[in-house]
């Protein structure tokens, strides 16, 4: 059960609300972000891309479905705190073996319930994305609030070595293997391999301080960037490393943090939007195909490119693929070549459906048909060498 020990939340800006603990006692803080999904909360939990933010879940009801031990998208809960409006009292699944108010505190993150998170919601959307504070121990808003406006910023904030894995790992592929993929852990969810081991695709996990020769080590057939945290303007060395796979021309597929990182490698800026998209639920079109998807996302930050036309690139002819249709936002993008052949493509939101709707699946046969298409290309081009890795 929920405790009944009062807290505090206290946004930047001054404005603060009063309620209830909720999971681990103490203080915290972080960027103020809201989350629209009704269900999925311990995916959201679970996923390192909200490392160092405070999580405001609009649905109104959290937890009814406690805990369990399938679910997890990584090794722990990152997000910096978690508000809600009405914790369960108690959960009903037979999956659950452990309350979410138990699993918080047991991880140590602060949690304040009770709060209006309707009017918390529509204050971000209107002021934007902030820095907050939680207290149970702190009884002044004022005090508080000095806190907050020491705390650090999301913007220029370089985080996906603090989510990465140390070392590098491999998922194999399920059944036949048919390609290698190098994929650089920025804040990887353990769903994504896994919908790319279904695929026949053996995928070797690597830390994200690797260098382009260790990506190159494994002989890849195609390079894919993770989700992850953080400003993508203050990447650098991610950035370098893509921009030299691309020059040898290995096909490419970035999800989230992956897409922003891809545009900045084509030449393209990014941007801070002012309260982000975060939740199952968001609309994107396919322009390529002309369908309408429901998409799962978790970023605060955009690539800014056109949306009409396509921009010369050292690697190719660059274009925006999807476009979210909320607010014309860039969702994604693809590199084709000089015939125009497709060579590489990313998108904005997180196709494994962990937690989501299956909408965006088919983007991890489209990296397999763009890897077996450049397959075909080298034994034609080279049909009595191997490849040359």
């Amino acid at each position: 059960m929920p405790s009944h020990a009062p807290a505090i939340l206290v946004l930047e800006d001054g404005r603060s609300f009063t309620g209830e603990a909720f999971g681990a006692p103490g203080e915290t803080f972080g960027e103020a972000v809201f989350n629209t999904g009704m269900t999925g909360y311990q995916e959201t939990l679970t996923d390192p891309s909200y490392h160092r933010q405070v999580v405001v879940m609009t649905a109104p009801h959290v937890g009814n479905t406690g805990i369990n031990d399938e679910d997890p998208e990584s090794r722990r809960i990152w997000v910096a705190g978690y508000v809600v409006r009405d914790p369960a009292r108690v959960p009903s699944s037979w999956r659950s073996r452990r309350t979410l108010d138990d699993q918080l505190r047991e991880q140590g993150v602060v949690g304040i319930s009770g709060v209006d998170t309707r009017a918390l919601t529509r204050h971000l959307r209107e002021r934007g994305a902030m820095r907050v504070g939680i207290s149970t121990t702190e009884t002044d808003p004022a005090a508080l609030l000095e806190r907050v406006r020491a705390s650090s910023e999301m913007s220029g904030l370089e985080l996906a070595d603090e989510v990465s894995t140390t070392e590098a790992y491999v998922v194999p592929a399920q059944g036949e293997k048919r390609f290698t993929v190098a994929a650089l852990d920025l804040g990887i969810k353990s769903m994504t391999p896994q919908r790319m081991a279904e695929r026949g695709i053996e995928v070797h996990v690597l830390p994200a301080t690797s260098t382009l020769e260790d990506v190159l080590a494994v002989q890849p057939d195609g390079l894919f960037y993770s989700n992850g945290p953080g400003d993508p303007a203050a990447t650098t060395q991610q950035v370098e490393v893509l921009q030299g796979a691309l020059e040898q021309q290995v096909p490419y597929f970035g999800i989230c943090f992956g897409n922003q990182l891809f545009g900045r490698a084509l030449g393209f800026g990014t941007y801070k939007l002012k309260y982000g998209h975060r939740g199952i639920n968001q609309p994107v079109i396919d322009r390529t195909t002309g369908k309408v998807e429901v998409t799962a996302h978790n970023h605060g930050f955009a690539v800014d490119a056109p949306l009409e036309g396509s921009t010369t690139t050292p690697y190719g002819e660059a274009s925006v693929s999807h476009v979210c249709l909320n607010d014309d936002v860039v969702e994604g993008l693809e590199l084709r070549d000089d015939q125009g052949r497709l060579r590489s493509f990313s998108v904005q939101y997180h196709p494994e459906a962990a937690a989501g709707p299956h909408d965006a699946a088919y983007l991890f046969d489209r990296f397999v048909d763009l890897m077996a298409d450049r397959s075909t290309e080298d034994q034609t081009e080279n049909p009595t060498e191997k490849k040359d890795a």
